[in-house]
């Protein structure tokens, strides 16, 4: 596994993929294929995820808590064109590896174009919705009316981005499956760069708050769309390189029958996404209870818990890619050994970012936040995101392989009863009671352990594979 020129963040992922090797817990070709697709996203996620940090961090910088507060009060409305988008292109992305990898590629055509026109069809009237009624819904979540003022002008810019962002979901995911992250990683992360490149400008020189860094996320998603467009109908991107799978305009766009398996694996995904996002609502209703302050703190704590989170960016897919593709030629047992490899690999990992980022809270913490009132709060908060974000990888890698065999309601179980019946009751005792601040801890843990627990139950008995066979291509041989 010796590296043609040195990447940090592949070479991380392989020295603990040797270790990991070297204990016998692993299979090394698996680690450098998984390594091979996983770190282009990675490094996708941490630019997005970082963009958002900055976000917080620039708006707090020029305006202030109020400001970081109204974000995160905006942030689950934003976040619904992620769970649209991404439940479905999380569906499409084990169909495209399945008939990559067996070689049917006059279905990938088919796949992309119906599997775009749901996501952008789905997630229009969301955005006219955030468009027109951005006070009347942040005003459900937030009841300081600064920070009420500050989300709804973000929530209304935003809007106008997200059947972007839905549609850019689309083509990552399928470029993914067809064993090709290197282009959405450009694509993507070359967004990011330029969307916190636009938001200096707007924030710092020109003075718009909390409207500069919508403007800046709308317009970069909006550029990024259009050369996933370009790329696909083309076959290529200058600079770029050229596209695995390509689409043409002159045929059908939109097949019933993909349409209905698109449905049917994506649907439980669109669920778990909408459960995640949907419960932010109300957990940060409850957390404005504790005040500004803590909104503010809380607010970067799930910054960064998202940073801690992006090896699952990559290597969840990862698994689906890989385990996708060996299930499309019937190759269950090969199917099995990447998933399982994965998942220790995948949870090694965030082992080690959790200890790391523990070490280092309090200088963390100085990079968003320098009031005194607000700073002991974050240290605090991200000592439980390193506990949290461990069962981040644990329901990331158990996805993984679920979503490659189209065995996809379980993590929707786990999120619904982890979420709703965990954590948003500990929340609210913490809220209403002497608990305090220990319980928002507390929340964060129980909101990723139990869909952790339910997710990998489902995933560890095997089931994904049988539940594969109804969505192969007629060329497995099963």
């Amino acid at each position: 596994m010796e590296l043609k020129s040195y990447n940090p963040v592949r070479g991380v992922l392989l020295q603990v993929g040797h270790l990991l090797v070297a204990l016998n817990l692993i299979d090394e070709h698996r680690v450098y294929h998984a390594t091979r697709l996983a770190w282009p996203r990675i490094i996708t996620g941490v630019a997005r995820m970082s963009k958002s940090a900055a976000d917080i961090a620039m708006v707090g910088v020029a305006v202030g808590p109020a400001a970081i507060a109204g974000i995160g009060f905006a942030s689950p409305f934003w976040g619904l064109a992620f769970s649209f988008g991404g439940g479905i292109a999380d569906g499409t992305i084990g169909l495209i590896s399945q008939r990559f990898s067996a070689n049917r590629y006059d279905e990938l055509n088919r796949i992309v174009k119906t599997s775009t026109f749901l996501a952008v069809a789905i997630t229009i009237p969301l955005a006219l919705l955030l468009w027109f009624l951005p006070h009347t819904l942040i005003s459900l979540v937030g009841s300081d009316s600064l920070a009420i003022e500050y989300g709804a002008t973000y929530l209304r810019v935003v809007a106008l981005g997200i059947p972007f962002a839905a549609a850019n979901l689309i083509g990552s995911r399928t470029l993914v499956g067809a064993d090709n992250a290197r282009i959405p990683m450009l694509l993507r992360a070359g967004g990011a760069v330029l969307n916190i490149s636009i938001n200096a400008v707007l924030i710092f020189g020109l003075g718009f708050g909390v409207l500069g860094a919508a403007i800046g996320t709308v317009v970069s998603t909006a550029l990024v769309t259009i050369f996933f467009a370009w790329g696909f109908t083309v076959g290529t991107l200058p600079l770029i390189g050229a596209f695995p799978v390509t689409i043409t305009l002159d045929d059908t766009h939109v097949d019933q029958a993909l349409m209905q398996q698109i449905t049917d694996i994506g649907t439980p995904l669109v669920l778990t996404n909408l459960a995640r996002t949907g419960g932010q609502l109300p957990l940060i209703a409850i957390v404005g209870l504790f005040g500004p302050n803590v909104v503010a703190a809380f607010v970067i704590a799930l910054r960064i818990r998202a940073l801690m989170d992006t090896p699952g960016w990559g290597l969840s897919l990862a698994s689906s890619s890989l385990v996708g593709q060996a299930l499309g030629t019937g190759a269950e047992q090969k199917a099995e050994g990447y998933a399982r490899d994965v998942f220790r690999f995948t949870v090694s990992v965030y082992v080690l970012i959790a200890i790391v980022v523990a070490l280092f809270s309090h200088p963390i913490s100085q990079v968003f936040v320098n009031d005194p009132a607000v700073l002991p709060i974050v240290k605090n908060l991200i000592y439980a995101t390193c506990v949290s974000v461990v069962f981040y990888g644990v329901i990331g890698s158990a996805t993984g392989p679920l979503r490659a065999g189209g065995d996809t309601r379980w993590p929707f179980y786990g999120q619904t009863l982890g979420l709703y019946l965990f954590a948003l009751p500990v929340a609210y005792l913490g809220a209403t009671t002497s608990v305090g601040l220990i319980a928002l801890s507390l929340t964060l843990i129980v909101e990723t352990g139990i869909p952790a627990i339910v997710t990998y139950y489902r995933f560890d008995g095997g089931h994904w594979k049988r539940i594969s066979r109804s969505y192969r291509p007629t060329t497995a041989n099963d």
